[in-house]
């Protein structure tokens, strides 16, 4: 299931906007030095505290980020999806119920209904047929509370996500961090370096902040190609949409 996070994103931009105020809000330049005479040492470059804010120019450290990877990988995210699919589970039981009913009269239409009457044989197209419509509005009506509600936990999430995020950028120095939940041509990010990959320390540190423990089922936070970027908890599966086939 392919998380829409299309309001997510419009929100984690507004946080990288504060980010990146907090980066470039920076003093007047002061008055050049004098040059130094000729034959004089050069002096030594002024050293930077680690945590500090930086002047605009002075670091070209560039990060990137799956905010939409972090949030699933949270205690929290993990958490709270898996209670919204356990949710759902009465509604995905019912539905599968009513789709083989249909799959039940629709092998009853295909063996015996050239041997029906004419009335009972559309008795039973129209049971089929009400069966499918029912199932359909029942499973759209599933689909879209499961995707708002799915929507929520990830704005409610990435609303305390976002000032961690912003102290993360400032302790660290970063010139620039990228959100890469969309790969390319959708996202703006064609290809980076797992090097620069900051998503699991960010993990880290909300999981840390939340106090959220770790759900029983939580699996390995490293994925299998080595990178940095956190396993996302498997995505809860919403209702299935019912068969489109037509009765005979």
């Amino acid at each position: 299931m392919k998380h829409k996070f299309a309001s997510v994103i419009l929100l984690f931009a507004v946080v990288l906007s504060l980010a990146c105020l907090a980066q470039t809000g920076t003093a007047a330049p002061a008055p050049a030095a004098p040059a130094p005479a000729a034959g004089a040492p050069a002096p030594a470059p002024a050293a930077t505290t680690p945590g500090t804010a930086v002047a605009a120019g002075s670091t070209n450290k560039v990060g990137i980020i799956n905010i939409q990877g972090a949030i699933l990988a949270s205690n929290e995210g993990r958490r709270d999806l898996e209670t919204l699919d356990k949710k759902f589970d009465p509604k995905r039981t019912e539905l599968q119920n009513l789709n083989k009913e249909i799959e039940d009269l629709k092998k009853q239409l295909s063996t015996q209904g050239d041997k029906m009457n004419e009335e009972a044989r559309a008795n039973l197209v129209r049971n089929l047929e009400t069966k499918q419509k029912s199932m359909q509005r029942s499973s759209e009506d599933a689909q879209n509370e499961y995707q708002q509600q799915q929507s929520e936990i990830a704005q409610r999430i990435l609303a305390k996500m976002g000032p961690v995020i912003e102290k993360f950028v400032k302790d660290n120095q970063y010139a620039v961090l990228m959100d890469v939940s969309q790969q390319w041509p959708q996202g703006q990010v064609l290809v980076w370096s797992p090097a620069v990959d900051v998503t699991k320390q960010v993990v880290d540190l909300y999981n840390a902040q939340s106090g959220v423990p770790a759900p029983a089922s939580a699996s390995s936070s490293k994925s299998s190609s080595g990178t940095t970027t956190p396993k996302p908890a498997a995505k809860p599966t919403p209702p299935a949409a019912p068969p489109t086939t037509k009765s005979q």
